[in-house]
């Protein structure tokens, strides 16, 4: 797959999304589950965009701005996103005086980056055609570079169109989503998506579809990193909930993860517990059926239910926790509460 490739379950879209580029909204919201191909659809768009010989609105992936896109220096392309995410790409954090005094990249998006812009803005375009500006994760940016970019979008450069990827739209500045064109990018079909991964030689293919929630490239990325199809420290849990061992090791695997996917994960498992309550099969977690209905059936619902809520509180703070050490010991505390088999005739 190059650059300038939608995935399968985005070309129908992207088809109709670039059809009439000549009332083309100047920015760009898109948005979706993480691991569906926000990002890989926004640059196939950006490619779109400026393909001088675009087939049904599409890159063409032969001629001289296509190749440059493949390259990474097409002239009119600019990528703004966290020195973190550029290191993860394989590139190298950007000579700023703030990035070089800091021991690790930022995970921000700093007004610095989109003031850099605006020298580009004021040039013409290397051909006449349109410039565009890829921003992601959208939600990364600090409040002083979301207003920095309110203001360019209050009185946008001429020729220049803005492509915003976000997973959280909700935690962007309202009016800067205001600003911009909506674009929420749908879940692929089961059917399709695993022909993809089958395609992709992912083993597995099912049930890691099923664990990611039907996010594709989530599902080859966690192939591609030969990790279970249930993480360890899911499967950790399921052997702790109801033996009454000790929470430690728990909260020591969990406390070596960012607590955004841990959490992500303990909110599928508790679905699938919810489920398996009233007798239904696990929708996250197929392969830990046997263990989740074993769980379920023994269980209080309403403390299941509680700590559902407290799973989506702490989900909303993940990003930034006050102390993840103190967050990971107080989980897996009461996550293995939570689960602790009730004495028969007191389950409600």
């Amino acid at each position: 797959m190059t650059l300038f490739d939608f995935l399968p379950w985005q070309q129908s879209l992207a088809s109709d999304w670039l059809a009439d580029r000549e009332r083309f909204a100047h920015a760009w919201l898109i948005h979706g589950l993480p691991g569906i191909g926000q990002q890989e659809f926004a640059a196939a768009g950006a490619a779109s965009l400026l393909c001088e010989s675009p087939q049904s609105g599409l890159a063409c992936g032969q001629c001289q701005a296509c190749r440059w896109v493949q390259a990474g220096n097409h002239p009119d392309l600019r990528r703004i996103r966290p020195d973190a995410v550029a290191v993860q790409e394989g590139e190298a954090a950007e000579d700023t005086e703030e990035s070089s005094n800091k021991k690790q990249p930022s995970r921000d998006i700093r007004i610095e980056q989109i003031r850099s812009l605006l020298p580009w803005f004021n040039t013409a375009t290397h051909r006449g055609g349109w410039r565009v500006a890829l921003l992601y994760p959208a939600e990364s940016m600090n409040i002083i570079a979301a207003n920095a970019l309110l203001k360019v979008l209050e009185e946008p450069p001429a020729h220049t169109i803005f492509l915003l990827v976000a997973q959280a739209p909700d935690r962007l500045l309202p009016t800067l989503v205001s600003r911009c064109r909506r674009l929420p990018l749908p879940v692929p079909d089961t059917a399709q998506a695993l022909a993809w991964l089958q395609a992709q030689n992912v083993d597995h293919a099912a049930a890691r579809l099923a664990a990611t929630g039907g996010a594709p490239l989530s599902a080859l990325q966690q192939a591609r990193a030969q990790q279970p199809v249930a993480p360890v420290w899911l499967s950790q849990f399921l052997d702790l909930a109801g033996s009454g061992g000790a929470s430690a090791p728990l909260a020591d695997a969990l406390a070596a993860l960012e607590p955004a996917v841990w959490l992500d994960g303990f909110q599928r498992l508790w679905l699938d517990l919810s489920l398996a309550t009233h007798g239904l099969p696990a929708r996250y977690y197929p392969e830990q059926d046997a263990s989740i209905r074993r769980i379920a059936g023994a269980v209080d619902k309403q403390a299941l239910a509680r700590t559902a809520q407290w799973l989506q509180a702490q989900r909303r703070l993940a990003q930034h926790p006050l102390n993840p050490k103190l967050l990971s010991d107080h989980a897996a505390q009461r996550l293995l509460q939570a689960v602790r088999p009730v004495a028969s005739g007191h389950s409600s």
